[in-house]
């Protein structure tokens, strides 16, 4: 009986994990396989507004706009290329969330590896000449400066 209850519970729990999409049925198409396109494109194109969010996510009237947008284009029989084309020639790559790497893009894909190399090669050779500055300090002091030493702590 309290095991029913339990998995019941964490079922009914799981189930309002699921994510909460914002497409507003007067958005959906007609047309299954149109719709299938347009919910398969909407995942890589972000919200301007909500930043890190995709369109289906987001309750945003931009968001909303572009959705529509989206589904404009599908209907008009653009291919998805095309529509994605299409949205980015309007809205920037911005708007995609995974953008492409060519052109400038390659800088931002590959700042982040250079830097950490970058970072890696400065530690590696600090710690190094750091070892060896160690290896080469003086035990001691040599007669000559214990003498030194004496004669200054005398006066």
């Amino acid at each position: 009986m309290i095991r029913a209850l339990l998995l019941s519970a964490i079922l009914l729990a799981t189930s309002f994990a699921t994510p909460a999409l914002a497409v507003q049925p007067g958005e959906v198409l007609p047309d299954p396989a149109l719709e299938a396109r347009a919910r398969d494109l909407s995942k890589d194109l972000r919200c301007l507004v909500c930043r890190n969010e995709n369109i289906d996510d987001s309750n945003a009237d931009l968001a909303r706009d572009l959705r529509l947008l989206v589904r404009e284009r599908l209907v008009a029989g653009d291919s998805d290329e095309a529509a994605m084309e299409y949205i980015v020639a309007r809205y920037g790559e911005y708007v995609l969330l995974n953008p492409t790497s060519t052109g400038a893009n390659l800088l931002l894909w590959y700042a982040g590896p250079l830097m950490l190399m970058l970072g890696g090669g400065i530690a590696f050779s600090y710690v190094r000449r750091r070892r060896a500055m160690v290896e080469a300090a003086p035990e001691g002091l040599s007669g000559d400066e214990e003498k030194r030493l004496a004669e200054i702590m005398r006066e």
